[in-house]
């Protein structure tokens, strides 16, 4: 892999031909590979290695940015000039920062991650993957169901370097399997992801599938309506992910955030509790922002409050000469900012809920629940209404009904109109936080929940 070593030396050439008043110079790439199946058989193998430096150049206020996955001299001398002459014909931006030092900075909530580079991980052969497969298979077959998915493997560099001596480097490992397990007329699915292979159990996750498609056979059709429902944590990744991109000083200065004008009031139940936490143990990715500067811990939500968003250092300083500088909380940079320039500013990517002082599982919940529904995840999510952040989705792979405390029948799926307020105002349990991961958001450390209330607007015919 590219070394941060190779890349001091690539931005030593890169500042050589450098004319501006500033240069930065963004790496970002690795080696990945994947192992597809479907129908019970391997169908797909591929392998990609490739590498990328994005260079940003600034000329008294002026910014721009190119990118090239070339690294020879005179592929940096272009990429560097195409940098520089877009930079010399674009407006002034006013609040424009020079770029940051490699200075002490601020803020008491710096992370400290711990490795996310696993050498067994990294060391992942096509046999080995093979072998992940051959273990699904083996479960499908067993059980008379067909299955597909995926298993991959991959290990990542993102480093930055800038003219004033900024330097950061971050390495990683992952690993993820995604099975789906096919019936007649049933499926269920599980996914796994993290930077330690060693966390992930082929034959478990596609064993758990394997059962949601069984136990989901001849599924029974059910009137919309409001029910109880217990989200298994993807579920829940995949709804809460729609309100993040909210969480940004950015958004709230746009006036699109669903957090203009309620910052500081109770807008989700007391059991709500949010951070953004980079070094939590169970997340993964950089320590460090767009522009080098180290992602803070930052509580979003406290007891069902909404206390603050993140902040990139640009923002931070147009928020503090805004009109709601004295209604939106803490205004400070906080690491989350996107490489510049960009129109959407930051984001908080390494979201982690806090679990309840007796976390009860998914079992618990249910023998709880006189009726109900359990949902394994959600599909196909659109946002109707942005400010009360309502969304519309599906059901799919494994959608049961609950009487009387336990799991009765699979129900076929519905549609849901709900909203993210109301849906976790309406939190009556949760379980432990896990990593998870879905097919419409970002992988977040989150819970089960157990939800009152909550609104299935159709059935639909699978």
């Amino acid at each position: 892999m590219l070394t941060r070593d190779q890349a001091a030396d690539i931005f030593e050439r890169v500042k050589k031909e450098s004319a501006a008043d500033e240069v930065e110079a963004y790496f970002y790439g690795g080696q990945s590979a994947l192992t597809r199946f479907a129908n019970n058989v391997i169908h797909q193998n591929v392998a990609e290695e490739n590498y990328g430096v994005s260079v940003r150049t600034a000329f008294g206020g002026r910014t721009a940015r190119a990118s090239t996955n070339k690294l020879d001299d005179e592929s940096l001398k272009r990429v560097v000039q195409a940098s520089e002459d877009l930079a010399r014909v674009q407006h002034p931006d006013p609040y424009l920062l020079p770029m940051p030092g490699a200075g002490k900075q601020d803020g008491a909530n710096q992370t400290s991650p711990p490795s996310r580079y696993f050498a067994e991980t990294a060391a992942i052969t096509p046999e080995m993957r093979a072998e992940a497969v051959g273990k699904i298979v083996s479960v499908a077959n067993r059980h008379g169901l067909s299955t597909a998915g995926i298993v991959s493997s991959a290990e990542s560099v993102e480093g930055i370097f800038n003219s004033r001596g900024l330097n950061d480097w971050h390495t990683q490992t992952a690993a993820e399997i995604s099975i789906t397990m096919l019936g007649t007329d049933s499926s269920g699915w599980q996914k796994g992801n993290a930077p330690d292979v060693g966390k992930l159990d082929a034959r478990e996750l596609a064993e758990t599938a394997a059962r949601k498609a069984l136990e989901s056979a001849a599924p029974r059709e059910i009137p919309a309506g409001k029910y109880t429902v217990i989200f298994e944590p993807a579920a829940v990744l995949d709804m809460v992910g729609f309100m993040f991109w909210d969480f940004s000083g950015q958004a709230l200065l746009d006036q699109r955030s669903f957090l203009n004008n309620r910052i500081g009031t109770q807008l989700f139940g007391a059991n709500v509790n949010i951070t953004d936490d980079a070094a939590h143990p169970l997340q993964s990715g950089a320590p460090f922002d767009g522009e080098g500067m180290r992602r803070q811990r930052v509580s979003l939500v406290e007891r069902g409050i909404v206390r603050r968003v993140v902040y990139a250092r640009g923002t931070a300083e147009r928020m503090k000469k805004s009109k709601d500088a004295a209604t939106v909380g803490t205004i400070a940079s906080t690491g989350h900012g996107f490489l510049l320039p960009n129109e959407m500013g930051e984001m908080p990517g390494n979201i982690v809920f806090e679990g309840p002082e007796v976390p009860q599982t998914v079992d618990q919940m249910v023998s709880s629940t006189e009726r109900g529904l359990l949902v394994t995840r959600v599909w196909y999510i659109r946002e109707v209404d942005p400010y009360e952040k309502i969304l519309t989705g599906m059901t799919r792979d494994g959608t049961f009904l609950i009487e009387s405390g336990k799991v009765q029948a699979g129900v076929r799926n519905f549609r849901f109109n709900e909203s993210l307020i109301h849906m976790l105002s309406n939190i009556e349990t949760m379980g432990t936080p896990v990593r998870a991961s879905g097919e419409e958001s970002f992988d977040m450390v989150v819970p089960a929940m157990k939800i009152r209330d909550f609104n299935f607007t159709e059935v639909t015919k699978f």
